[in-house]
């Protein structure tokens, strides 16, 4: 993958840009794929049921409502999604087992960490369209990360 700000230069109308707030906190520090949704709250089942399904090299958006009262992924789950094929996670919320997380090869962004797991009361949607940082994100759409930060596109750029 080129680095984002490349992609930003070539393909400046076919970008969508997200508000610099998160940080990579993954093993992975470059990641991109197609992207599936999840909006939930302070619930991590719909990231749970996700992460054991196949990847295929996609990318998981959680729109977890921008808590920072619990972690919506922690290294159990974030080492399945890397077993499973998945590129990377965003997540608009909070992570917990950094350390871990790190040394696991995913890529992994997020608002911040927090000790907290989530409740599990099965609650959530998937592949639905989700907005934060200015952005919205589609299923199906693109999505480019790195240090630099995180973009999107309705079509593969590479």
């Amino acid at each position: 993958m080129r680095p984002t700000p490349d992609l930003c230069d070539q393909y400046p109308h076919l970008v969508r840009v997200l508000e610099p707030m998160m940080t990579n906190y993954g093993g992975r520090k470059q990641f991109s794929g197609a992207i599936v949704t999840v909006k939930c709250f302070e619930d991590n089942s719909c990231v749970k049921q996700l992460v054991s399904t196949a990847g295929q090299g996609r990318v998981l958006v959680v729109d977890g409502g921008g808590s920072r009262r619990r972690a919506c992924l922690g290294d159990m789950l974030a080492a399945e999604a890397s077993r499973n094929g998945w590129s990377g996670v965003v997540i608009y919320g909070c992570i917990r087992d950094v350390d871990e997380i790190a040394a696991t090869d995913i890529g992994v962004q997020a608002l911040a960490v927090h000790p907290m797991k989530t409740e599990k009361k099965n609650i959530g949607e998937i592949d639905i369209p989700v907005t934060f940082g200015g952005v919205t994100f589609s299923p199906g759409d693109f999505l480019y990360a790195d240090n630099n930060g995180v973009i999107v596109s309705s079509e593969a750029l590479e």
